[in-house]
């Protein structure tokens, strides 16, 4: 399965007038992609239902398998990394399930869990491994959640969960302040909406897939039918298909997510796409690592 292709623009436009002009029917008439179909579909489920408040926060993380990687070793101590954020977090209520052909040395925690992947279709299995875990999800019993997929080598800041849970989002969150940091020089930038300072800044949820959290209702097939389609495209396609289900995304006003470029094992690397995010770090810096205290503070950065 490949990654699915992102609408252009101006048909994300015409789709949208068409939905609010005639609703589904006419949207449906302009042509959609299935994770527009899944999002109209939703937001029919959820039209004039009380949205139940979220219980807790569900991370998806994919994990690269270790015959598809140079170090495996390295891969498994950045997926560590990232669950160390997660225990640190400030509130506990929250589960990650990783997805990989072989189960990773994980920490001896009943919130972390390992779902076993054994598709043998070759090329890039990012995308079907998020798929798996959407399926799994479907499946699972549970309350109302936030559902966010997250890269494996990304960093959550300490209170994460904790914002979501008790700012109560009906629609979910979106990362559009962060920071990315390339491992090699040490440097961090500011990802965040341009402004006249900085018109040609990128929000983080452009760089980075660990960047939407959506909220998820059990008792709606329709929820996890669609957060399957959605995680289908690229992490830049997540605010417009969140909009066309109904589920409005409340930016956070701080930075939540940490980035990490440039460690010998990114996924961006192994797709070419790197390079241009070294150029973003460089051209929005704000310091050294080191000399940026907040970030020791808020996020794992102890073995990164």
């Amino acid at each position: 399965m490949a990654q699915a292709p992102a609408t252009p623009k101006l048909r994300r436009l015409a789709i949208r007038a068409a939905r609010a002009i005639g609703g589904y029917r006419l949207a449906s008439r302009v042509g959609l992609q299935a994770s527009e179909t899944a999002a109209l579909a939703l937001r029919r489920a959820r039209a004039g239902q009380p949205v139940p408040r979220a219980e807790r926060v569900v991370f998806l993380i994919p994990l690269v398998g270790p015959a598809q990687v140079g170090d495996w070793d390295a891969v498994t101590d950045r997926l560590n990394a990232t669950l160390r954020g997660l225990i640190a977090q400030s509130d506990a209520r929250w589960q990650a399930v990783i997805c990989c052909q072989q189960r990773p040395p994980l920490p001896d925690d009943d919130r972390i869990t390992h779902l076993p992947f054994d598709d043998p279709t070759p090329g890039n299995d990012k995308w079907r491994k998020l798929g798996a875990l959407c399926d799994a999800l479907a499946a699972q019993d549970g309350g109302p959640a936030y559902v966010m997929s997250f890269d494996a080598d990304d960093l959550p800041h300490r209170d994460l969960v904790a914002r979501m849970l008790s700012q109560g989002a009906p629609g979910g969150y979106l990362v559009e302040r962060g920071y990315v940091m390339d491992h090699a020089t040490g440097e961090v930038a500011l990802a965040a909406a341009p402004d006249t300072r900085a018109p040609l800044r990128k929000p983080f949820w452009k760089l980075c897939g660990s960047c939407a959290a959506l909220h998820h209702d059990p008792a709606l097939p329709e929820s996890a039918a669609f957060l399957r389609a959605m995680t289908m495209h690229e992490h830049r396609m997540f605010p417009y298909l969140a909009g066309l289900a109904g589920l409005r995304l409340q930016a956070f006003a701080d930075p939540m997510v940490l980035y990490v470029l440039n460690h010998g094992e990114n996924f961006g690397a192994r797709r070419g796409r790197v390079g241009f995010k070294t150029r973003f770090v460089r051209r929005f810096s704000i310091g050294q690592r080191k000399d940026l205290s907040e970030l020791s503070r808020d996020f794992p950065l102890d073995d990164v």
